[in-house]
């Protein structure tokens, strides 16, 4: 079986890291696999560290899109990527997340009537201003298989009247957790070393309704600045695009401890050690509920409904005094109850394309 992954962005690195991994341990050779890099993260510290980090091979194809609008990155895409399935002839386009990577894959694909599986599909937070909403309902409603990481993700599809794709393998971030912390534990880093011991808070800040809206922006740094000095040190990993919007309205921090981008072995590492975790990125949310550390969300939604129990994560928004309130009471968080699967989602994964190949259900 031929499959072609199509991958733009950090978060897809990490899920199709454990897909290479679980088609190389394939007893019976079946399953031939090829990644499409569509460039969407460009950065060395966004993408080639993670390609190294995961030991996955280098990308048989690289469209090198890079950064624009989303409606000329998604176009762009799209007019680079036809040409390489139309070489590849995939029996499958696995699409992962929530990206303009996935939702060019997803219409590319649809319109050459090539079978599409979307890993990660029935994630909704049922906020149309965000883009990846938009995003993940297309990918969603194009796709023939649609590959759910918790019963909530089937919920969702069912009542959208796509019952029939839709089929509960795990969540393979999970898998990868299980997988690569291990690993991180023998690979300190400086960063990681140096951030052992002390009880601190880990804060990650990208997400394009936060960081577009100045207000929200400042709110959420000055935030971070009071949790910094009147509760615990804060470690901010920053992400390029989020630095050169601070430094082009020349906001600054003083008490937050701001580096580069860490590499996934080494957010693996800090997430554990952490007292809780601030961030409005979904992948982090979830892999801070992995293990088992309090999260606060600075955002007024999520997609991982599963995680708000038991406040093991609470969103507050941008209000600062919620967040405030959210870090001082972070340790009265758990237990930790919902169900991602067993860490064998890569291969659950493999085995639904496998079985679909061979089902009237695969269909528009």
């Amino acid at each position: 079986m031929r499959i072609v992954s199509v991958v733009g962005a950090r978060p897809q690195f990490v899920k199709v890291a454990m897909i290479c991994r679980a088609t190389n341990q394939a007893e019976d050779g079946f399953y031939s696999h090829c990644i499409v890099h569509t460039g969407q993260h460009y950065d060395a510290e966004m993408n080639d560290i993670f390609f190294e980090d995961l030991e996955i091979p280098t990308p048989d194809h690289h469209l090198a899109v890079g950064s624009a609008t989303h409606a000329v990155q998604t176009a762009e895409i799209m007019k680079r990527l036809e040409p390489v399935l139309l070489q590849e002839r995939p029996d499958w386009v696995l699409l992962y997340g929530d990206t303009n990577s996935t939702l060019a894959g997803a219409l590319v694909s649809a319109k050459l009537g090539m079978h599409t599986a979307h890993v990660e599909a029935g994630l909704r937070s049922y906020n149309r201003r965000m883009p990846e909403e938009i995003n993940r309902i297309v990918a969603d409603h194009t796709s023939d298989l649609l590959l759910c990481p918790t019963p909530v993700a089937v919920a969702n599809l069912t009542r959208e009247g796509l019952s029939a794709r839709a089929v509960n393998v795990g969540d393979v971030m999970y898998d990868a957790a299980l997988y690569y912390r291990e690993m991180a534990d023998g690979k300190e880093s400086e960063i990681a070393k140096s951030w052992q011991v002390c009880s601190f808070a880990l804060a990650t800040v990208h997400r394009a309704e936060n960081t577009n809206d100045m207000n929200r922006l400042r709110t959420i740094v000055r935030a971070l600045e009071n949790v910094a000095r009147h509760i615990c040190p804060v470690l901010l990993p920053l992400h390029p695009r989020t630095r050169k919007i601070m430094e082009d309205v020349g906001l600054s921090v003083e008490a937050v401890k701001m580096t580069r981008p860490l590499s996934y072995l080494e957010m693996l590492l800090v997430e554990k050690r952490a007292r809780f975790i601030l961030t409005d990125s979904g992948g982090v949310q979830k892999e801070a509920y992995f293990m088992q550390t309090p999260c606060i969300t600075l955002r007024d939604e999520t997609e991982w409904l599963e995680t708000l129990d038991n406040r093991c994560n609470v969103l507050v928004g941008t209000d600062e005094q919620a967040i405030l309130t959210a870090a001082e009471s972070a340790q009265d968080a758990g237990p930790w109850t919902a169900v991602y699967g067993q860490g064998h989602a890569a291969t659950a994964i493999l085995q639904a394309l496998r079985n679909a190949s061979t089902s009237t259900a695969v269909h528009r």
